[in-house]
């Protein structure tokens, strides 16, 4: 069932539209204007908290797909929530101070190896289906 996957990837959006609402409430109660990314520390880590979520989705949105199209579409979703429960997590942790992201940066940090470890091991063992069907065909 591929339907898992496709809501962790609309609660993911949500998730990045949010941290986006986070850092302009922080521009304007600490009066930073745009472009600027330097200011009061608080702006600062909630600046650090968006960027940091951005670029972990870009290796798990792929990670997602690898695993649910070539492994299993529910144990990806399952993964995929574990990783959005993290970093729901980890923003208010990041807000709070830089040291309380431990924990759930650890969580989703874990949970993307699993994923990009499961997808990728299924896409081998779907590439290697043809190539052994191939071979046989052939010494047949």
């Amino acid at each position: 069932m591929i339907h898992l996957p496709v809501l962790v990837v609309l609660l993911n959006v949500l998730l990045l539209f949010a941290t986006g609402l986070v850092v302009a409430s922080a521009r304007g109660r600490h009066g930073i204007k745009a472009p600027a990314t330097t200011g009061h520390p608080d702006f600062e880590r909630a600046f650090r908290m968006q960027m940091n979520t951005l670029e972990h989705t870009v290796v798990f949105l792929p990670t997602l797909w690898l695993a649910a199209q070539w492994g299993n579409p529910t144990w990806a979703g399952i993964l995929g929530r574990v990783w959005i429960a993290a970093r729901a997590w980890y923003v208010p942790a990041h807000l709070r101070s830089a040291e309380a992201r431990h924990h759930p940066f650890i969580l989703h940090g874990v949970d993307d190896r699993v994923a990009a470890v499961a997808g990728a091991g299924d896409l081998g063992r779907a590439a290697a289906v043809p190539a052994a069907t191939a071979v046989s065909a052939r010494v047949a």
